[in-house]
Order: structure tokens, then sequence, then C-alpha cells
């Protein structure tokens, strides 16, 4: 027999001799399912507990408010608390970590929501939904890192706006010299800017004072962001050399991977061991392809939307470096050769992605298979022949 007292499971033990000496055991904890949608100047909170719903109600951004509301009204329950990810980040999750509390940081795309949803949406709605999923198990949170993690990673983010900053700035100043009609140099027109290119620019003579000051105006604007770009690059790989070093040198060696690619890995990623195989890790980066099974009929379409663009980026970058130094990719080009070349290089970031993965776990530096290379070679040989 059951009952439940203030919200509590219990369940009540009759003994067969006496019937009036009743045992009552706890046999659930009491739970309460905290749903948020979180913006800078308020948070919007719905609860429930795993009886029924408790209420909704706006707050201002403040995590120990929001504990000492949970203390006074739920005191001895366990708490779950969960909220989308976004620009306010992973701050209040780490908050609540420390108190052991459940967390869940959701992915807003993978929030199951029903179509009415789509043409009435309210804050308080949104927080009642991500409370109900919560309660129904139907959630998947994401990876919340550490907050030093956290803060590489921007470190990350901030020299690759620079970067952006840095291409316009070359592009202004390109603009400026077509617009007015003085032609670049053919041994200067490249993406890479010399000394020689940068004398160039600011030797151009202009016929009126204000071209001559608009041009030195960007030109001062480009040192002080090269100056940035470049600093920026230095500080992020010392960093890891120092913080992460046995994992920096593992990427490292393998070929196509540099300093500032293995740090953007660790920036990005952080340990690769939490990865259970090569799958989950090529699917984190997105560098799996969209797949279509209905019918019967099956179609690789493609590469994944889902992804962590900046990384993704830099891997391919890498899969060109290692194709032109490593012979082993290079054999598995040839096998694919007539194929689109972008089509192939994915293949090879992909395969990319497997060593990374395996040179951190076994943690042995990558070496180059020469056997498989020779036997490849006289494979090919034979087939020719």
């Amino acid at each position: 027999m059951f009952s439940f007292i203030c919200g509590t499971a219990m369940e009540v033990v009759v003994h067969p001799k006496n019937t009036l000496d009743m045992v009552t055991q706890l046999t659930a904890a009491p739970k309460v399912y905290i749903g948020m949608d979180i913006h800078k100047k308020s948070w919007s909170i719905h609860m429930r507990t795993d009886i029924g719903d408790h209420k909704s109600f706006t707050m201002p951004p403040d995590c120990e408010a929001l504990y000492n509301y949970v203390e006074s009204n739920f005191p001895g329950y366990q708490v779950a608390i969960t909220y989308e990810a976004g620009c306010c980040g992973f701050s209040a999750a780490r908050y609540f970590l420390n108190l052991g509390w459940e967390v869940l940081v959701v992915n807003p795309s993978d929030i199951p929501r029903m179509d009415k949803q789509q043409y009435q949406k309210t804050d308080t709605i949104d927080c009642r939904n991500l409370s109900k999923q919560l309660k129904a198990d139907q959630l998947k949170g994401i990876y919340v890192p550490g907050e030093d993690q956290d803060q590489l990673k921007s470190l990350l983010r901030q020299r690759a706006e620079i970067t952006k900053q840095l291409r316009s700035v070359k592009a202004q100043i390109k603009s400026l010299l077509l617009y007015h009609g003085h032609q670049i140099p053919d041994q200067f027109d490249n993406p890479n800017w010399s000394k020689d290119f940068i004398h160039w620019l600011s030797s151009i003579r202009w016929t009126y004072e204000p071209g001559k000051i608009c041009m030195e105006s960007k030109l001062r604007i480009y040192e002080v962001i090269h100056k940035e770009h470049l600093q920026l690059a230095n500080l992020l790989r010392s960093y890891c050399r120092t913080h992460y070093k046995k994992d920096y040198y593992l990427l490292k060696s393998i070929p196509g991977i540099g300093g500032y690619i293995a740090s953007a890995i660790l920036a990005e990623i952080g340990d690769l061991r939490r990865f259970g195989s090569e799958t989950e890790l090529a699917s984190y980066i997105g560098i799996i392809p969209v797949m279509r099974n209905s019918g019967g009929t099956e179609s690789m379409q493609r590469v994944t939307p889902r992804c962590r663009a900046l990384l993704r980026s830099y891997i391919i970058e890498s899969a060109w470096v290692a194709l032109r130094l490593d012979p082993v990719m290079q054999n598995y080009y040839r096998k694919h050769a007539g194929k689109n070349p972008k089509s192939i290089i994915i293949k090879i970031a992909r395969k990319l992605i497997n060593r990374m993965l395996s040179v951190i776990k076994n943690e042995t530096p990558y070496q180059i298979n020469t056997t498989k290379i020779q036997s490849q070679k006289k494979q090919s040989i034979k087939q020719n022949n």
C-alpha cells in the first residue's frame, strides 16, 4: 500500500499479526525539475516536482537568488535544471554543478517542440516546455567545459576575429588602390604581404594630400592589427605548450598539424579522451555527411551543417597540408582520382581526425608506416603492368 506525504512517495508496510502497527519507508526521493530561459537582464523559470507543476515566474539573472528560492521551498529535494545554450555561456551551469545539482545545457535545435510552438512562442512557454522535457528525460545535454578551457576557447576565437579584421583592412587598401587607378606590381599581387610591399604602399605618390592621409591611416590600422594577429597566435601556442604539453606534442607529430592547429584543437575540444570513438569526434567537429534513408533507398549528401565551424575549417586546411607531406594520404588521394577534389579532401580530413584520437588515446606520437607505403606502391605497379 502506498501513500503520498509532502510530495514524497511512501510505502506503508502492514504486519499480518498486528494491523495497527504500520511502518513507513521512503521509496522515492522527491525531485524538482527546473526549466530556465536565460537572458541578459532576466531569467524565466518554470518549476515542477515529481508530482506536478509548481509555478512559473521571472527573476533577475542571479544564481544565488535561485538557489535560495529552491532551498526555502524545496528543502531536501533533488534538483535537476536545464537551459538552452546561448550568449550567456556556461557560468550558470558551473555554479549549479558546484551545488551538486543535475545540470543539462541543451542545443536549442535538439529540444522537442510541438508544431503550435512555432506560432506561439514566449519565454514562459519555452521554460515550461524545458521543464516538461527534462522530467520526461527527453533532453540530451552538450558538453560543459571547465572555466579554464572555456577561456582558452575565447582566446582562440578572439584570434579568429582578428584574422577577419586583418583580411578586411587588406581588402580596403586594395580597393583604395583600384579606385584611384594605382596598379599593384605583379611581384606583390598575392595574399602574403611582405615588408617590401608595405614599403611600396607607403611610397606611393598621391596627387593630393587627402589621398596620402587616407592611405597612411589604413596602413597604421594594418600595422596594429597585424601585430596583434601574430602576438595572439604566439600566446595561444605558448599557453598550450605549458598547460597541455603532452597532448600538444602528440598532435603536432601528425603530418599536416602544426603548433597553431594543435592549439586550436585543444582550445575547441579540450581533452579528446572523452570521446568513445572516431565517429563521435568526427560528428562533434562536423566531418560527417548528411544521410537520407527512406523506403529502402539511402543517399549520402553534403557534409553536415551541424559543426564547430572554425575548427572544421582548420582541419580541412590541415588536410591539404597533410596531402602534400604524407605519402599515405597521397596514395589515398590517388585511389579516388577523378572524383571531386573537395570531396576527397573531406575524406582525408576524416582520416586526420582518426589519427588525432588515436595518438591521444594511445599516447604515442604518430609515425608514418613505411611498410604499408611500399606495399601500396608494389600493388600500384602490378596494376599498371
